[in-house]
């Protein structure tokens, strides 16, 4: 085996290193007797340190270069080692925010650690699928390990009843993009993106059947998609098992899962149907107003605050599509850079605002205590002013007011819509920003302005208060100076 060919492989490192330490942690966990699962919390945590090391070991020594490997069916790219950075620091803050959560309610085991480092393995193997087959692993990979994490809490009949819907909409979802993968080889002849684009684009230039059959193929590709994604119509079971799952899960599913969504869609529609722009656009528009209209009036109408922020997640979601429905138009691609960069940038922004509302439900819980409808948080300026504060930065960033991230996100994403020639599409999705604004302030006006509904118990502290904090105020610090992340999230698509 030549150096040459160990050289290149080791642009796999980090996959390599996550799959060891997940079997590694397997043997940690059943060697250790502690029952509050301090050994295994900590090497679950030393593995996604090297994980991250690996991955900027692999940047440094790529210089930028695209290579792919495995038979051209796994590509190493900025791309794909920022989004895989994002993830792993989105996995090792969520583990932060849920070790007490979980440990008071005896969730804390080898399962769910282990479970949580495959979903990542699954992450980043589908931020690097160069081909359908790695794209469909690593699909299945993240969404099995996700049926198991909510299903973990098995004494409780809501989180058994969220697998279930889980698990059988996901099959379903599973079965639709698989259909649609299979037209569109049959229409090809090629499993790898780059083959797909190139021979597509002459196809659907070609003859009118072929054009129909790829077209066919992708309007399955894009609901299997949209299942993943969460947006109207294929939404139905993000409420329930956001509020079903534990709190702890319900955060992971949030955040490093949308991540590799985003990245999906990228390598899917863009790296990989180029030459259908036209059409997949077109189904996007429809997605994207329908998830913010439906997603901002149903929330509105939420008294749990984990269901309130799953149709949030929904009309976020459909905002993000706005970047990616207009980075082509009229095959005119100089605008793609901005749009799909506006889009990753409000992807990474929405992962770091759902990191942030959902840490602060966990380290607002307590055994015996589930902080998840609005009424528990009343007064919770009087409990804590520091976390009140902190809440109130998130929620104000959710509802995209200056000078915070959320702010620039949605300002980038409608700037990138404008330039598409989309003014109308831009309105739309100022006003259902507008819409939207209200239910998260009327959390605000809860924390500052209404009487505690209960005892004035402080939120718990630790490592995770610390965290919090830095969360916070990151979303802050971005919002007033986003330049910097902006102009890694363009780099990163350049090299598309």
């Amino acid at each position: 085996m030549s150096a040459a060919f160990l050289l290149s492989h080791l642009r796999a490192l980090p996959e390599m290193l996550l799959l060891a330490g997940a079997c590694a942690l397997m043997i940690v966990d059943l060697l250790s007797k502690d029952e509050r699962r301090g050994p295994s919390f900590w090497f679950a945590q030393a593995v996604l340190a090297l994980c991250f090391l690996a991955t900027l070991y692999v940047i440094a020594e790529s210089a930028g270069t695209r290579y792919t490997i495995f038979y051209g069916m796994f590509v190493s790219d900025l791309l794909s080692h920022v989004l895989k950075l994002f993830a792993t620091v989105a996995v090792s803050a969520a583990l932060v925010y849920s070790r007490r959560y979980l440990l008071e309610r005896g969730l804390l085991r080898g399962e769910f650690l282990t479970l949580l480092l495959f979903a990542l393995l699954g992450v980043m193997v589908m931020v690097s699928a160069n081909s359908f087959i790695t794209l469909y692993l690593g699909l299945e990979l993240l969404s099995l390990c996700l049926y198991a994490l909510v299903a973990l809490n098995r004494d409780v009949a809501a989180s058994t009843e969220a697998a279930m819907k889980y698990f059988v909409l996901g099959a379903l979802a599973s079965g639709l993009l698989l259909y649609g993968m299979s037209m569109i080889y049959g229409a090809t002849g090629s499993l790898l993106l780059p083959e797909i684009a190139a021979r597509a684009g002459t196809l659907a230039a070609g003859s009118e059947s072929a054009r129909t059959l790829l077209v066919f193929g992708l309007v399955f590709v894009v609901a299997g998609l949209a299942f993943k994604l969460g947006v109207v119509p294929f939404h139905m079971w993000i409420p329930d098992v956001y509020q079903g799952a534990s709190t702890a899960v319900t955060l992971v599913i949030g955040t490093a899962p949308k991540i590799a969504a985003f990245a999906m869609a990228l390598r899917l529609l863009v790296n990989g149907l180029p030459g259908l722009a036209v059409d997949w656009q077109q189904m996007l528009v429809v997605l994207a107003v329908l998830s913010m209209a439906i997603g901002n009036l149903t929330a509105i109408a939420q008294s749990n605050l984990k269901r309130m922020l799953a149709y949030s997640t929904i009309a976020h979601m459909g905002f993000m599509l706005l970047g990616l429905l207009s980075g082509v138009v009229g095959g005119n691609s100089l605008n793609a850079v901005d749009a799909y960069g506006a889009a990753m940038f409000y992807t990474a922004v929405y992962v770091l605002m759902s990191l942030g509302a959902f840490g602060v439900l966990l380290l607002a819980s307590r055994a015996g205590f589930e902080c998840e409808q609005l009424e528990d948080m009343k007064g919770m300026n009087r409990r804590d002013p520091w976390i009140a504060f902190l809440m109130l930065l998130i929620m104000f960033s959710l509802a995209g007011v200056p000078p915070l991230a959320g702010f620039y996100a949605k300002f980038a994403v409608i700037s990138a819509v404008v330039q598409a020639g989309q003014v109308w599409l831009a309105v739309v999705a100022v006003v259902f920003s507008l819409i939207g604004a209200f239910y998260y302030l009327r959390v605000v006006k809860l924390m500052y302005f209404d009487d505690p509904a209960g005892d004035l118990a402080p939120a718990g502290g630790g490592g995770a208060r610390a965290l919090l904090s830095v969360n916070g105020l990151a979303l802050l610090a971005i919002g007033i100076l986003p330049q910097g992340l902006m102009e890694l999230c363009q780099v990163a698509i350049r090299s598309l």
